[in-house]
């Protein structure tokens, strides 16, 4: 679930991936570096990691009665709510494994086309981000592949923005805010889109607006379910920061904005979707085989072109369903 192995070696899809501004693709790295944040990093992501769902069992099932909390289980995995989810999980993390983004973009979208509120989708999303990304976070952290400064840079101001794009989304009334959102989930697929035929600068030195930009990031990812990543990754790449060093700091900056924004989810929602979380997460774990292979088979543009149109599909058609 979007742990990914940095391939850095010189090779023709790797030249490919860097002349659109994309991540890398993967290789099994056995050698792991060491990191000054690893430890501290490592420890609450574990525990975030282990103590979560551990909380979260013990909070929604009455384990006092094994047959009934077994009865609980099996009307959940055997929902439409979680069924629906899986699917949606499997084909967003798809998308994100092999292009490195857009998983909350995706998974909002097709949650949307399934009739799922703005407020319900997008809290779904975060609260399953919480695992995804924090595996990927944990990996880049292992590897080098966080930039501590840059990554201090993003991290408050995206929480921030996190939260005041929950709050947003959450207060008011989702029949209203259902075309805006979809209206925004078109312009970013059409936004991938173009950038299939985008070419990444030239070197830059230190990026500048860092804090906006993490700040914009991080509400729209939170209003409209998706798009931390192709905001803040594509504009510090295609302003000619590293790829490998930018992709690290804003994944794992990510992950606090991912619990930062589910926080405020379950506080202003009625009830958390407990059912399509466990769907998002349980989906995107039997992707992830499929997206390295995607990633390995598909030229990096016929797989941006192939989501941006996807992305522009889907959303067209909940933007005209949401004015009907």
């Amino acid at each position: 679930m979007k742990i990914r192995h940095i391939d850095t070696r010189p090779t023709e899809v790797g030249k490919a991936h860097e002349a659109l501004g994309l991540p890398p693709v993967e290789q099994v790295i056995e050698k792991v570096r060491a990191h000054p944040l690893a430890t501290l990093a490592t420890w609450f992501m574990v525990f975030t990691l282990v103590g979560l769902p551990l909380f979260l069992l013990a909070r929604g099932l009455p384990l006092s009665d094994p047959q009934a909390a077994l009865s609980t289980v099996i009307e959940v995995l055997t929902s439409s709510e979680f069924l629906q989810a899986a699917a949606v999980g499997f084909i967003a993390q798809s998308i994100d494994g092999a292009l490195g983004m857009a998983y909350g973009i995706s998974a909002t979208t097709f949650l949307l086309g399934t009739g799922a509120s703005p407020a319900v989708a997008s809290a779904s999303v975060h609260i399953a981000e919480i695992f995804t990304t924090g595996l990927s976070g944990l990996s880049h952290l292992r590897l080098g592949n966080v930039d501590r400064r840059l990554m201090l840079r993003l991290l408050i101001p995206g929480v921030i923005g996190g939260v005041l794009g929950a709050l947003v989304v959450t207060q008011f009334d989702g029949a209203a805010l259902k075309p805006w959102i979809s209206g925004y989930l078109l312009i970013m697929g059409l936004y991938v889109l173009a950038k299939a035929w985008r070419h990444r600068r030239k070197p830059a030195g230190e990026p500048r607006h860092v804090a906006k930009l993490a700040l914009f990031g991080g509400f729209v990812d939170a209003a409209g379910g998706g798009g931390w990543g192709p905001v803040v990754t594509t504009s510090l790449v295609g302003a000619g920061q590293d790829p490998r060093r930018t992709i690290g700091s804003v994944n794992f900056a990510e992950f606090f904005i991912a619990i930062a924004s589910a926080g405020a989810f379950v506080v202003f929602i009625d009830s958390a979707p407990w059912a399509t979380v466990a769907g998002l997460v349980a989906g995107g774990m039997f992707a992830a085989p499929l997206a390295a292979l995607l990633c390995r088979t598909l030229p990096a543009r016929a797989l941006l072109v192939l989501v941006g149109l996807l992305i522009s599909a889907l959303s067209t058609h909940n933007l005209i369903k949401a004015l009907a």
